[in-house]
């Protein structure tokens, strides 16, 4: 039997007879606590929506892009807008200066009203010098998890939930993020089929696959001092940023369709201590084996560890992901302008879409 103080990840709602067993035994006993986001039991889907704008720096093309933010912030404010959103920006692997505006929902009708007023533009009408794009995930609950290091400060699609667990016991182990996730009683959750391409002029729709996976995995130093955010930015941070690099520059020969690391901004475009990594992947299983084995990922993992081993229970660094395996229909991705080395744009054809 499990600690009695320990929940499951999966809402008892969400809970199945299983065909498929967790990695660890029932009487498991996770090494420090972690908790994930609790949403209502009437909540059956959410939206993630990322807002995308790309441009090569110069004083034009950054009032455009600057232009075209405002605008579309503006309009979160409107009837049915995001419940959340951030703003993140970075400079990609092709150079262009690239902004994006992370937008969350948790009632999808909502969602589709808001977006055929004010979203459905954003990568349909073109503006000079920049490139835009829409990449959009509507999953049913039972195809995404959460885990948070600190339950007090929720991050994306958490910051609509109804609120945290208690202490969950599926975590600190290789594979806790598939046993998070409640489809994972069942389904193995395998990718099956692949990434096409339509084009209207330097419009580009793509079609993704069958359990496409995405990753959000952020990191928030505003609450540590002195030592703490000097071992931070000094010891740990750059190994991360190599690892993400690595991802960026290699990862589609282990899977990773592209990766961004990101720095976000507070709403006046000034960056802020906060930072995350959004990956596309094939599958959770190619995530899954750059976790668990790639010498990236294990530097990351070492660094981390060493970093709260020495602080224990002192450390004010707050650690947070997002894990979503979605169905085809579940997905859309639009790109207008953008270089072929955009998000899923390079899941396909390596064709230049400028």
């Amino acid at each position: 039997m499990t600690d009695s103080t320990m929940e499951s990840a999966i809402p008892p709602h969400l809970q199945c007879p299983r065909t498929r067993q967790r990695r660890v035994p029932d009487d498991y006993a996770p090494p420090y606590p972690s908790y994930v986001a609790r949403h209502a039991p009437s909540v059956l889907r959410v939206v993630m929506a990322y807002f995308g704008v790309q441009y090569r720096p110069s004083e034009v093309t950054a009032k455009a892009a600057a232009d075209a933010l405002k605008e579309m912030t503006a309009s979160f404010g409107a009837t049915r807008g995001p419940g959340h959103w951030d703003r993140a920006r970075w400079t990609d692997q092709a150079g262009f200066e690239s902004v994006i505006l992370a937008a969350y929902w948790d009632d999808v009708e909502a969602f589709d009203a808001w977006f055929s007023a004010h979203g459905a533009s954003w990568s349909m009408v073109a503006r000079d010098g920049i490139g835009t794009y829409t990449e959009v995930l509507r999953p049913h609950v039972e195809r995404y998890e959460t885990l948070f290091s600190n339950p007090d400060q929720p991050e994306g699609i958490a910051a609509l939930a109804q609120g945290m667990s208690g202490m969950i016991m599926e975590h600190a182990y290789w594979g806790g993020a598939r046993d998070r996730i409640p489809a994972s009683q069942t389904d193995a959750m395998a990718p099956t089929g692949a990434a096409s391409i339509v084009r209207d002029g330097n419009r580009v729709r793509v079609h993704g696959h069958d359990n496409l996976c995405l990753i959000r995995s952020g990191q928030d130093w505003s609450d540590t001092q002195r030592e703490e955010r000097t071992m931070y930015t000094d010891d740990v941070e750059p190994v991360l940023r190599e690892g993400m690099e690595f991802l960026r520059d290699q990862g589609a020969s282990l899977g990773c369709y592209t990766n961004r690391y990101v720095v976000i901004e507070n709403a006046a475009g000034q960056p802020t201590t906060k930072s995350y990594g959004m990956s596309w992947w094939k599958s959770l299983s190619a995530l899954e084996r750059w976790s668990e084995s790639h010498p990236t990922h294990v530097a990351i993992f070492g660094a981390a560890m060493k970093y709260l081993s020495k602080l224990g229970p002192e450390a004010k660094l707050k650690l947070y992901h997002e894990v979503t395996v979605t169905r085809a229909d579940e997905q859309f991705f639009e790109y207008l302008n953008c270089h072929d080395q955009t998000g899923m744009l390079r899941s396909v054809s390596p064709q230049s879409t400028a």
